[in-house]
């Protein structure tokens, strides 16, 4: 889908700051507490996967995605999941917050749960299929320009671009049928080098970006 999550690549945040040799794994106590309570609240969510959790990470509104960093997002994902699995009745967070500040309020009653019925074929991500790699190494291939309406782990920028397959990687689940247990479907993936020109204009800096891309992302360049 396209929305505030698919901003990589687009134009004027300015320059990047690679992270500093000794940057702490969590620059704040709550950055690990966050990222342990996500862990947990897949734990308890029988049959959720990490593809359905990125995706709940795509769907927060504006503020919620950038105002609140990277694991106030992992946070706000695992409230937004917990309550749509029916483990959180809507409004019992903000209502526990009321009551941890001294307020006297009525908290909702714990609902019952509405977990997925989504049992993986294996562990892991990789899977096995049968037919041959539709492209080679060497190849040029475009990445299809397409905006599919749910998940999708296809970049925005580099929708519609040619590029050079550069490995064929092991077979995967594909995320975007997987995010919505619609079954694994399972395709090989490939790395595609992408020449930031033909991402970003001839006034781009020179450089190349690599990119794993399902099957389905891509089509035979002319």
């Amino acid at each position: 889908m396209d929305g505030i999550a698919d901003m990589g690549g687009t134009q004027g945040w300015g320059a990047l700051h690679p992270p500093r040799d000794d940057e702490p794994v969590f620059a704040e106590p709550w950055h690990g507490r966050a990222f342990a309570m996500a862990l947990l609240s897949r734990g308890v969510m029988t049959g959720y996967n990490l593809d359905a959790f990125r995706h709940a990470i795509e769907r927060l509104d504006r503020a919620a995605y950038l105002d609140e960093g990277y694991y106030g997002r992992w946070l706000s994902a695992s409230e937004l999941i917990l309550t749509e699995c029916a483990i959180l009745a809507p409004g019992a967070v903000e209502a526990r917050i009321r009551n941890l500040n001294g307020e006297q309020v009525e908290e909702p009653p714990i609902p019952e749960p509405v977990l997925p019925d989504y049992t993986p074929t294996d562990a892991g991500w990789r899977r096995a299929v049968d037919s041959a790699p539709a492209f080679a190494v060497g190849e040029r291939v475009r990445a299809k320009d397409m905006a599919p309406a749910g998940h999708t782990r296809l970049a925005g920028y580099v929708r519609g671009r040619i590029g050079v397959v550069e490995l064929i990687q092991p077979a995967a689940v594909l995320p975007d049928t997987h995010a919505h247990f619609q079954g694994e479907n399972p395709q090989h993936v490939y790395s595609v080098r992408f020449d930031s020109h033909e991402l970003w204009g001839a006034d781009a800096e020179s450089f190349v970006v690599t990119i794993e891309l399902y099957e389905s992302y891509l089509e035979k360049a002319a």
